[in-house]
């Protein structure tokens, strides 16, 4: 039977991968929106390109969470985007309270849910999710390492003259200044990429890494979606598959890398 994935939030972000989830075919997806109209009409067109693409699930535009009732998946997209000039930390008192109210819709009407979040300040966002739905952390996921990673592994591939899909990039920490891209850990063909550049050429990628999010909101005047909308396809369509794929994410921590008690990508 078909999983129903619930996509909230019908901006540049949850419309990206509204559309990607359907071209995956990866179930019947309801795009929601409290703007009027804004996520209806984006899920007629987005539906009318089945046309084209030959995706089997439907694609559903709403303002009203009942379309949303018994969810497999919940996607969190919903919240205020970054700025030029501001930090993600910024976003953080308006995008807990969207959070907030998302969640205990998500609890009421989902109740078995997992929940992947994509908006910032992201470990933050992770656990007011969380918090508010109740839900075992293991059902809760934050989406920033998956893109992080795939930014990692685009300027090391730039950098070398390489297929970015043989940059196999490891990174861990929050979504910002505080990531850590692991170099030992990353590899070219299984060659680490210790091997192949010098210190100081790896030491601008991480740094350009850490930057690389608001390297486009100073272009494009407002956050990336393209590539984190593909982020979050991607883990969708483990947890629907349960291909038990490892992938950076900002999970809940016990006691792991001597943190507790709190969400760390």
């Amino acid at each position: 039977m078909p999983k129903k994935i619930t996509v909230v939030g019908a901006g540049n972000v949850g419309a990206t991968v509204a559309h990607l989830a359907a071209y995956r075919n990866l179930g019947h997806i309801v795009l929601l929106d409290v703007v009027p109209g804004l996520a209806q009409g984006k899920a007629l067109d987005l539906a009318q390109s089945g046309g084209v693409e030959a995706f089997g699930g439907s694609v559903r535009g709403t303002a009203d969470w009942a379309l949303a009732d018994q969810s497999d998946l919940v996607i969190i997209t919903s919240g205020v985007p970054r700025k030029a000039g501001m930090s993600r930390d910024d976003l953080l008192a308006k995008n807990t309270a969207i959070v907030q109210s998302v969640g205990a819709e998500v609890r009421r009407r989902c109740p078995e849910a997992v929940v992947i979040v994509v908006c910032n300040p992201l470990d933050a966002m992770v656990y007011a999710a969380a918090h508010v739905t109740g839900f075992a952390a293991t059902r809760v996921l934050g989406m920033a390492g998956a893109l992080d990673a795939a930014r990692y592994a685009y300027f090391i591939a730039e950098e070398l003259g390489v297929w970015v899909g043989d940059v196999h990039a490891v990174l861990m920490g929050g979504h910002g200044d505080d990531m850590v891209p692991l170099p030992r850990y990353t590899s070219v063909a299984g060659v680490p990429v210790t091997e192949l550049m010098e210190p100081a050429r790896i030491a601008a990628i991480i740094e350009r890494t850490r930057k690389g999010g608001m390297e486009i909101v100073e272009r494009l005047g407002t956050s990336a979606y393209y590539a984190p909308a593909a982020g979050a396809v991607r883990m969708a369509e483990s947890i629907l598959a349960d291909r038990k794929a490892v992938m950076c994410c900002s999970a809940w921590c016990e006691a792991e890398y001597d943190v507790g008690g709190a969400f760390v990508g």
